[in-house]
């Protein structure tokens, strides 16, 4: 018996310190709901739109007068006229301090005499350039040269080769070519060397300036025709 009483007592604590606990819970959560519930007062104010501005009439016109307006006059001025100076007297007395003049004629001032300058001579221009000298060119068509004409290359004549040269030769002060060579080909080579060959053989008339015989270049034309 004794220890179910103390096992029921202990219970009873027990029991009692929940009971307690929670209602001590219970009451402080209720104050600090209460301490957090504020009232909301919620404020309102009508804002009225700001109002047109009207503008103010125009104020009236004045009324038209009844007199018309008035035209300046010009106003001219008349210029003054200046009084007349007092005219003057002649006085026929001289004055005491006044020059005499003299009624000798004074003789005529002698002519100056200017020295006569020299007329410098015209010179004369410079004088024209002296006519050049003529001058002759050499010739080899002369009768008393007797050239040959030049001989026609046989294969240039089975191939039917025709053309003309045109050999330049250098002539010198006796007749003699000095030197030669082909000014225009006439396309075939067989026809310009017999050509060269034919000018380098001939005589020539040499070539004078002035009447004085000078070694001289001359075209020498050779035409190549199968007859």
């Amino acid at each position: 018996m004794p220890a179910i009483s103390r096992y029921v007592a202990i219970a009873v604590c027990v029991v009692l310190l929940h009971v307690g606990f929670i209602y001590a819970l219970y009451s402080g959560l209720l104050t600090r709901a209460a301490e957090l519930v504020v009232p909301i007062v919620v404020l309102s104010q009508l804002i009225e739109p700001p109002r047109p501005k009207v503008a103010p009439p125009p104020p009236p016109p004045p009324p038209p007068s009844a007199s018309p307006p008035q035209t300046k006059k010009a106003v001219t001025k008349t210029p003054a006229v200046a009084a007349p100076l007092p005219a003057a007297i002649n006085d026929p007395t001289p004055a005491p301090n006044a020059p005499t003049g003299s009624t000798t004629p004074q003789p005529a001032p002698a002519p100056i005499s200017t020295p006569a300058t020299p007329i410098a001579p015209i010179q004369a221009g410079p004088a024209a350039p002296a006519a050049l000298p003529a001058v002759q060119l050499p010739s080899s068509d002369a009768d008393y040269l007797q050239n040959p004409k030049p001989a026609y290359p046989a294969i240039s004549r089975r191939l039917n080769e025709q053309g003309r040269t045109t050999v330049r030769v250098l002539i010198g002060t006796d007749g003699q070519p000095q030197r030669a060579e082909i000014g225009k080909s006439s396309g075939y080579s067989r026809l310009d060397d017999a050509a060269l060959v034919a000018v380098m053989r001939w005589r020539y008339v040499p070539g004078k300036r002035g009447g004085v015989a000078e070694a001289m270049w001359f075209n020498v034309p050779i035409n190549w025709v199968l007859e």
